[in-house]
């Protein structure tokens, strides 16, 4: 625990002193940081829960979990908080402060721990591992995330139609099917999109970016999708497998033009002589055979 004492001008004795020790200090800073060399004593007990902290003010802070008590209040939106630390952070909402900056890329963040995850981005450290498959991740709430591939937990639950997702994002996205919002909009073509990633994806229609390199012969795509199906062309996979006679496709517009052979199904019309036909290629070439006649 921190003293101090009351000042006296006239006095040789410094006004900051440890109690540990009893040895005086000059400024709060010097004390502070000479508190490091003893060894700390969680000697504040909460009467609620047992736990303890090394000061009284870690425990008033802490007794608030438990009273609810939130006295401190946001003078631009009215919310309440229970330290004045968290305050501190959730005004930068209202004002775009962002203190912390990374020396790397210069990005700057309104919050040191969101500095911290994103420097991970340049050092490639991976510090949460999957202990079901291995893979790495660099925050502990994505591989949170990822774990439920694993138990197919869903606890993001739709209350229009009840489908459920593992994350919320997921959720919200959905929603949109149902009350039909596209809040994205690109400024090229005002098109507009249910996700911001969908919207990603569309500007790059505009701006020629093809960020998905293949590593065997360089080609780029636009959507990491384009480059999966193109690996493919290398590897020779052809995961989509036709149910009746086993043939295999490369994608699935392969087995959904393949199924009419199985079916029967003529979905495409001609205009002129209503002939119809199982695949739209097979039609087009149909309707030159009419302009060559005339």
């Amino acid at each position: 625990m921190v003293r101090r004492k009351k000042s006296n001008m006239y006095s040789d004795e410094l006004p900051f002193s440890c109690e540990v020790c009893n040895k005086e200090f000059a400024d709060f800073h010097s004390l502070k940081k000479h508190m490091h060399t003893h060894p700390k004593r969680r000697s504040f007990s909460c009467n609620t829960c047992k736990k303890n902290f090394y000061d009284l003010a870690s425990l008033r802070r802490h007794r608030r979990v438990h009273s609810g008590e939130r006295p401190f209040v946001c003078v631009v939106c009215d919310k309440n908080f229970s330290d004045l630390s968290t305050l501190a952070r959730h005004k930068r909402i209202h004002t775009g402060e962002r203190p912390y900056m990374c020396y790397v890329c210069s990005k700057c963040f309104a919050r040191k721990g969101h500095l911290n995850s994103h420097l991970q981005v340049h050092t490639g450290e991976r510090l949460f591992s999957c202990e079901v498959c291995n893979k790495a991740f660099t925050h502990l709430c994505n591989m949170k995330v990822h774990m439920r591939t694993h138990t197919g937990k869903k606890p993001f639950e739709c209350k229009v139609c009840r489908k459920r997702f593992p994350v919320n994002d997921a959720l919200q996205s959905h929603m949109r099917t149902h009350t039909g919002e596209r809040p994205f909009l690109c400024e090229f073509c005002s098109q507009t999109f249910t996700t911001k990633s969908w919207l990603n994806c569309h500007m790059r229609i505009h701006t020629g970016e093809q960020p998905f390199c293949c590593k065997i012969c360089n080609k780029k795509f636009t959507l990491s999708g384009g480059l999966k199906i193109h690996m493919r062309s290398h590897t020779g996979e052809q995961p989509f497998s036709c149910e009746h006679c086993g043939k295999k496709f490369k994608q699935i517009g392969g087995i959904t033009r393949h199924m009419p052979i199985h079916t029967g199904e003529r979905p495409f019309e001609c205009v002129d002589c209503k002939k119809r036909f199982s695949r739209q290629d097979l039609l087009k070439a149909h309707i030159r055979s009419h302009s060559t006649t005339s």
